[in-house]
């Protein structure tokens, strides 16, 4: 199963920049921000590490606006990929579209480009490119998690184990054109990594807060 001639001609370059657009302003969304100040509960940005993402929300002591933060950045990954690949027969528009709603998540207009770190949204947009990788993924995000009670570490291993993943003869099981999906879970995992750099370097040193912990 490879890239057809199509697809490597794929839409047109206004077109592209139209999808990735879409897809990042779509992305952006902070949903974190916004679930926490509807509900009293104060800006999210304010408590913990300051990220609007699932794991500093559920820091809040609110385990309902986390787990809604939580489906709503992974859906809005997982609705850019899907709309596209909806809209436009090849394997290229989807791909732009999840990328650019990364993108989006991690670096928001709306919040002085000062978003999440994207693994709720790198988790949807799996899913949503190829089911089966997507599960991988989270169950070594699920294993790692039970063993080490660690959300970041979780997140690296399986964002590095994604791209692995995806080179794995998942044809059978439902996984197009592995081709773009690689470059799109090669592409997230590295900007995880780079956006988990402070993290990083509070595991070597022990410091890393566990799931569930108030960060001060």
């Amino acid at each position: 199963m490879g890239v057809e001639v199509q697809d490597l001609v794929g839409p047109a370059i206004g077109t592209l920049a139209l999808v990735a657009v879409g897809g990042y302003l779509l992305g952006s969304i902070p949903f974190g921000v916004v679930l926490t100040r509807a509900a009293g509960a104060g800006d999210v940005r304010n408590i913990g590490s300051g990220n609007i993402g699932a794991t500093n929300v559920l820091r809040t002591g609110r385990k309902d606006l986390a787990l809604a933060t939580l489906l709503l950045d992974a859906g809005k990954g997982a609705a850019a990929l899907l709309i596209a690949r909806f809209l436009f027969p090849n394997d290229i528009a989807p791909a732009v579209a999840g990328g650019a709603a990364f993108l989006g998540h991690l670096f928001p207009v709306w919040l002085g480009f000062k978003g999440g770190k994207g693994v709720a949204t790198f988790f949807g947009l799996l899913l949503a490119a190829a089911w089966p990788l997507g599960l991988l993924a989270g169950a070594t995000w699920i294993l790692m998690a039970a063993l080490f009670r660690i959300s970041s570490l979780s997140a690296l291993v399986a964002s590095a184990a994604a791209p692995i993943y995806a080179l794995l003869p998942l044809a059978a099981l439902g996984l197009p054109a592995p081709q773009s999906i690689l470059i799109l879970a090669i592409f997230t995992a590295l900007l995880i990594w780079i956006r988990h750099a402070e993290n990083i370097g509070r595991l070597l040193k022990g410091a890393e807060p566990r799931i569930g912990a108030k960060k001060a």
